[in-house]
């Protein structure tokens, strides 16, 4: 009997924990508040793909599992573009040719996603797509210069009450005369 209810305390105890650590988290007022996640990074590649994958999806009218799978091949055949434009950004002839196999592996990964009917519109299709997806890089590669670009010769505050780094007032750094704090005698 006693290791029944000794078991029936323990299984109580148990289960009182967590409720009462999370109602005295809760009622502690010094209590640091919750991390807030960091705010996403913006990322070009993930632009890229997002925008080429809404064109496809809208225009070969593709299903929930179509475009997840559409915007998963993209995302990686975008990442893959951007490197080699990065590395053989000076040189056309490689830059082309890697272009080529990565348009290559692309088809052959979206014609076991979409139906024949589908495959074949975006066969006839692609290149359309791909020019759209160098225009958007392009442009997007452009703002991103602009808004680096302003943001070094208007530079924004720094702090939150808009103080800006200018020269100093000469009348502002003089000291009060009088009582300087506990020290002054």
């Amino acid at each position: 009997m006693t290791n029944r209810l000794s078991l029936a305390a323990l299984a109580l105890a148990l289960a009182a924990g967590p409720a009462a650590r999370a109602q005295q988290q809760a009622a502690s007022p010094g209590a640091a508040p919750a991390q807030t996640p960091p705010s996403p990074r913006p990322n070009p590649a993930a632009d890229r793909a997002g925008h080429l994958s809404d064109v496809m999806v809208r225009d070969l009218r593709l299903n929930g599992y179509q475009a997840a799978r559409l915007r998963a091949i993209n995302a990686d055949k975008t990442t893959k573009l951007e490197a080699a434009e990065r590395t053989n950004a000076k040189n056309a002839p490689v830059l082309d040719q890697q272009r080529t196999g990565i348009y290559h592996e692309r088809d052959q990964e979206l014609q076991a996603v979409l139906s024949t009917e589908q495959y074949s519109n975006y066969f006839d299709a692609r290149n359309r797509y791909n020019k759209a997806d160098r225009d958007y890089a392009s442009t997007a590669s452009q703002a991103t210069t602009q808004a680096f670009i302003k943001s070094v010769q208007n530079p924004a505050p720094a702090r939150a009450n808009n103080a800006t780094i200018g020269p100093a007032n000469p009348k502002a750094t003089t000291r009060p005369a009088g009582n300087l704090g506990r020290n002054a005698r």
